[in-house]
């Protein structure tokens, strides 16, 4: 495909010598030579285009993979763990990344009657990318490097993106993003409490109530957004917060599980390893090595 190749051809020009690039606010590209450890994070609604090589992407211990002419939709916030799966300096992992903004959405949908087909599940999906999606993100990589054309251009550039998405496979998905009042609207709310608030207990019911929902309606939709209860969503970002601290701080590993909300250290570091793989002592010592190499986040989630 061409778009592809150009697309691919541009991203490592422009992150010649610089692994990660930000282009405009909310426009990433990013190549590396090597495959990536996993990397937990928060990932936000967000448009993610592989040019080359693998992408790996796991929510709630289900991988989503991704490759060279497809493309990943994020439409909440969510705790997702990362990785670029295939690359080597012959042929390095390329991708393109841009942030999904309600405001920027919510105008295209006064311009289309097309509803789309719900979809099964509305967090995170995996499609291939269309001529028309990719058309103008190689134009909008053409005026990278020249400041006055990329703000004047780039804004319409993404506006076609978003377009494209939203006359696309993903369509409903992404419409959602845009809707003010639609469920997942709603679910964002309880999302982004339990994000600031994620060392406390909560009631369910009062989340419900948050999200102007029943108990019962509250499960169905924030299990759907997000593929797991509220409690467990909030476990994880417990212990994403925990293995940021365990590379940024230097303190000790049960201090840290009661500061992001466990009264156990024993039952901190039974989970903690059962969503990493390793201990929490032992993750800090290899965190604190990957905190040298800069590669291993270079790539957005």
């Amino acid at each position: 495909m061409e778009a592809l190749d150009e697309m691919r051809r541009l991203i490592m020009r422009h992150t010649a010598g610089d692994d990660r690039r930000t282009i405009r606010g909310g426009v990433t590209i990013a190549s590396v030579d090597r495959p990536t450890p996993p990397v937990a994070a928060i990932s936000g609604p967000s448009l993610a285009i592989v040019a080359q090589g693998v992408k790996r992407t796991v929510l709630n211990g289900v991988p989503y993979d991704y490759r060279a002419g497809q493309y990943l939709v994020v439409s909440v916030d969510l705790p997702v763990i990362g990785q670029a799966l295939e690359a080597d300096p012959d042929k390095p992992f390329v991708i393109f990344s841009m942030t999904l903004r309600p405001a920027a959405i919510a105008p295209l949908l006064l311009e289309t009657t097309a509803a789309g087909r719900p979809p099964a599940f509305t967090g995170m999906a995996v499609s291939d990318a269309t001529p028309e999606l990719l058309d103008p993100v190689v134009r909008l990589l053409r005026v990278a490097d020249r400041p006055d054309d990329l703000r004047v251009l780039a804004p319409g550039y993404q506006r076609e993106i978003l377009w494209w998405l939203i006359s696309g496979d993903q369509g409903a998905l992404v419409r959602q993003i845009g809707l003010a009042n639609g469920s997942l609207a709603h679910i964002s709310r309880a999302i982004r409490w339990i994000r600031d608030h994620y060392q406390e207990q909560f009631v369910i019911a009062d989340l419900a109530g948050l999200c102007d929902m029943s108990v019962s309606s509250f499960h169905r939709h924030f299990r759907a957004a997000t593929s797991m209860t509220p409690v467990q969503f909030q476990k994880q970002i417990r212990l994403q917060a925990a293995r940021t601290m365990l590379m940024t701080r230097p303190a000790n590993v049960g201090e840290i599980g009661y500061f992001v909300g466990y009264e156990s250290p024993s039952q901190f570091s039974r989970e903690y390893r059962k969503a990493f793989g390793i201990s929490p002592g032992r993750d800090a010592a290899q965190l604190s090595a990957m905190a040298q190499d800069a590669t291993w986040r270079s790539v957005p989630l």
